[in-house]
């Protein structure tokens, strides 16, 4: 079963309390020379960046997900561990691998809120010592509910029941920013709710009500089935949090985005003028 949304945060005290128990693992997904700075004690770095997927038809999304796993696999993360996954705050990075754990169907996964920013802040200490982690093998099961594909919001622009979350930046939702692909606009039909809207200016999750009202602002209520996309699958994984948060079960991250999409020229788009 996956984490139960009241779980998927931990704050400081509660990280510090569990962080020599058996089994839990503290990812580090900060850039290298960050987790090199200062780290906290046992924590081991985990690049989200390494690996992207600009096309999400069947046979590249597989190899995608195979290589993934076999970076997690490389952290010796083992399907029974607690995952407890950091980054410098609540961030997209930190979402990116909550996600993505959660698609290939680890049970037990969360996020340090305010990460290492807040671990600091609650005056918990940092290390620069490291040990090599154990390589091993994972098994994996890609959860298919959790991912959408291209065809899925295609498909979807026509279902008046599901939402397609546009989560970027208010220059990338209006075309004015392309971010390098060919083309720049919005997904017909889709709402838009930029992804900092989930945190505070601490940069930790905001509360579940605030969260609730801000996502009804859009149209997603529970039960809303959702789709959310970005430019490359992180911001729009940060919405997945956010939504498992306040307990949606129906969310689908869009992992190819806007570089797969605005690319592709078969798949529609529309540009919205500024108000």
């Amino acid at each position: 079963m996956p984490t139960a949304p009241d779980a998927l945060l931990w704050d400081p005290t509660t990280l510090a309390a569990r962080l020599d128990g058996d089994g839990v693992v503290v990812l580090d997904v900060r850039r290298g020379e960050h987790y090199a700075n200062g780290h906290i004690p046992g924590a081991r770095h985990f690049s989200v960046y390494g690996i992207n997927t600009y096309d999400s038809d069947p046979a590249p999304l597989a190899s995608f997900t195979r290589m993934w796993a076999f970076q997690i696999a490389g952290a010796g993360i083992r399907r029974e561990d607690v995952v407890v996954v950091c980054s410098e705050t609540t961030d997209e990075s930190a979402a990116r691998a909550f996600w993505f754990l959660e698609y290939l169907g680890h049970e037990r996964v969360a996020v340090l809120d305010g990460g290492v920013r807040a671990w600091k802040a609650a005056g918990q200490p940092l290390t620069h010592e490291a040990t090599p982690p154990k390589a091993g093998a994972y098994r994996y099961e890609a959860v298919a509910s959790v991912c959408a594909s291209w065809s899925d919001v295609a498909a979807a622009i026509d279902d008046p029941a599901t939402v397609i979350l546009d989560t970027r930046s208010d220059g990338e939702w209006y075309g004015e920013d392309t971010r390098g692909a060919a083309r720049g606009g919005a997904v017909p039909g889709a709402v838009h709710l930029e992804w900092l809207h989930n945190v505070d200016g601490e940069g930790r999750m905001l509360d579940t009500g605030t969260l609730r009202e801000r996502y009804a602002g859009v149209g997603i209520t529970t039960g809303t089935p959702v789709i959310a996309y970005c430019n490359t699958g992180y911001r729009s994984a940060h919405a997945y949090l956010a939504l498992r948060r306040i307990g949606h079960s129906d969310v689908r991250n869009y992992v190819a985005s806007w570089q797969e999409w605005g690319n592709r020229m078969e798949c529609p788009i529309v540009v919205h003028g500024r108000p």
